[in-house]
């Protein structure tokens, strides 16, 4: 894959605790406990394109339970960040439930620092998307972020 220049500024959101041991701007924890896309040395930000699936991945991810004093960020990606996409038609098994296919690609991306921004598809919302940025590459510190905020979430989701 080749890395291209996004030619617009965009939006994502996570979802975590500001009171908790990692903050949410930080991609500390996913050394710790590796997502899809990475492993324990190959550390990566996720994020979702839209706030409706941050919270379906958090709910996802949290099997029903969520952790207290859950809030998110808005992210904002500038112009000109470095980006490549990743799907199912350039990664056949990418949502296996064992994740070896997406975990071996997302370590090779973020270790090559090719780019900022991986744009890959969500398992539990298959048309979203979810953003990876690479905390080691240099133009992270290009990206802002804004106040967290409360989540509200409804109780509907978990009865």
């Amino acid at each position: 894959m080749t890395a291209q220049s996004l030619d617009r500024a965009l939006t994502a959101y996570r979802i975590g605790d500001p009171q908790g041991a990692y903050p949410i701007f930080d991609a500390a924890s996913s050394k710790l406990y590796p997502g899809r896309w990475n492993t324990t040395s190959t550390p990566v930000l996720y994020a979702s394109q839209h706030y409706s699936t941050a919270m379906l991945e958090k709910l996802a991810h949290g099997s029903g339970q969520l952790p207290p004093h859950q809030h998110f960020i808005e992210i904002t990606v500038p112009n000109g960040i470095t980006y490549e996409m990743a799907g199912p038609a350039h990664l056949p098994g990418w949502d296996d439930p064992g994740c070896s296919v997406a975990k071996a690609f997302g370590a090779a991306w973020q270790a090559s620092c090719r780019s900022l921004l991986l744009i890959v598809p969500s398992v539990v919302a298959r048309m979203e998307q979810n953003f990876l940025f690479n905390p080691e590459h240099p133009q992270f510190t290009r990206l802002t972020h804004g106040l967290h905020r409360p989540v509200w979430w409804d109780a509907r989701l978990f009865g």
